[in-house]
């Protein structure tokens, strides 16, 4: 019963506190929206895909020993990929404004289990500069792993391209939104519960039966002072006496 009365005192409050939950509400939501489509600085992502090619024989046919071989070194062109030698020459080439690290912190290097293909992905502010970055850095690993690592087995599979209406990865204005929507329903609900708990002025009737633990056995209706009607005096006319 006790658990009932707390359940329908929760929904009292909030149905008192309507208004202040939903302004709440609309109010994070349109300061995410604004920020996601008007402070944010739109992220975009280019990719390209580096081939670690196997070797041939004769028959044509492939060895698996080097298949096994060149995924086991994609881990280690992963690290060189990344590394000062191949991003220092990319600043070059591109006469990039920007750091070692911050350009690292930008390329991302992944592949697929079991799979020959290395994917490196590059994060810019202008789809333009993220494209340049990727190719360059496929450019420059393809030339200088023969002579980093001794072997020539490193294709560019396929080079990054700037397609049109491409969207930018970040930010997302209708998941930060959906997150301001939420965060504003409890922060809402929160100060609704907040006042309600720091009120403690008596208003109702139930107040005072809550508070002094009596039933309430009747009302004093409020009492209205009404002022007397003012009456007219007839105006005398000049010339005019009582008798």
């Amino acid at each position: 019963m006790e658990e009932m009365i707390s359940l329908q005192e929760l929904f009292k409050i909030i149905k008192k506190r309507l208004l202040l939950i939903i302004s709440t509400f609309i109010l994070a939501v349109s300061i995410a929206g604004g920020v996601s489509y008007f402070l944010l600085t739109p992220i975009y992502e280019a990719s390209t895909q580096i081939l670690i090619s196997q070797k041939e024989i004769e028959n044509k046919q492939f060895i698996a020993q080097d298949v096994q071989t060149n995924l086991q070194l994609i881990n280690t062109y992963s690290v060189i990929i990344k590394s000062p030698v191949i991003l220092s020459k990319v600043i070059d080439n591109l006469n990039l404004n920007t750091s070692l690290e911050v350009l690292n912190n930008n390329i991302n290097v992944s592949s697929e289990q079991d799979s020959q293909v290395i994917n490196v992905s590059v994060q810019d502010p202008s789809l333009n500069n993220a494209v340049e970055i990727a190719n360059m850095t496929a450019e420059v690993f393809q030339k200088d792993i023969p002579t980093l690592m001794n072997v020539d087995n490193v294709k560019i599979l396929s080079p990054a391209v700037a397609t049109k209406n491409i969207k930018s990865i970040r930010p997302n204005p209708i998941l930060n939104m959906a997150i301001g929507a939420l965060i504003g329903l409890m922060v809402g609900v929160g100060i609704a519960f907040l006042i309600e708990y720091l009120d403690k002025t008596i208003k109702t009737e139930q107040d005072v039966s809550e508070i002094v633990e009596l039933q309430i056995l009747g009302l004093v209706s409020p009492i209205t002072h009404k002022k007397p009607k003012k009456t007219k005096k007839s105006k005398k006319k000049r010339g005019e006496f009582n008798v």
